[in-house]
């Protein structure tokens, strides 16, 4: 909303005379308004903005600061699960083909675990791998227990 006085300015409607302007210029101060003067050509026109709501109250801005917190994305474990169908050389297989980097002394150690434990985390890290890997080994038959957050 803007008031305007002065030759020319108008407030969109009409131009207002000087007594009706300063009448509704002290009944917005009156309501907490901000005032922004602009002058053109000798002519002064005011810009009242009102306020979404008064309070009373004070208003504490929080404090800037210009470290931003890095939180890590949470690892995810794959679990291979013990079953009556799969053979030490099939689940062996399945880990060094799908798991990067897995070699099979390390395969045999899991494929042993997983039988005598009934389970063992073969894999540890981000989530879209996670779940590439175990879907990978789930399609080749192994029993899988969900995602886990590690």
């Amino acid at each position: 909303m803007w008031f305007g006085m002065g030759p020319g300015l108008t407030n969109g409607r009409s131009t207002k005379s000087t007594s009706a302007f300063l009448a509704e210029f002290d009944t917005l101060c009156n309501v907490g308004c901000t005032f922004v003067e602009l002058r053109l050509s000798d002519s002064l026109a005011m810009i009242a903005v009102m306020p979404q709501a008064v309070s009373t109250g004070t208003t504490i801005a929080p404090e800037k600061t210009r470290q931003t917190t890095r939180k890590p994305y949470p690892n995810y474990k794959i679990i291979v699960l013990n079953d009556d169908f799969n053979t030490f050389q099939h689940v062996v297989d399945c880990l060094v083909k799908y798991i990067p980097g897995m070699i099979s002394d390390t395969a045999w150690d899991l494929a042993n675990k997983i039988h005598h434990e009934g389970q063992a985390i073969v894999w540890v890290g981000p989530l879209e791998q996670a779940e590439l890997y175990h879907t990978q080994l789930s399609r080749a038959g192994l029993t899988m227990a969900p995602l886990e957050e590690a």
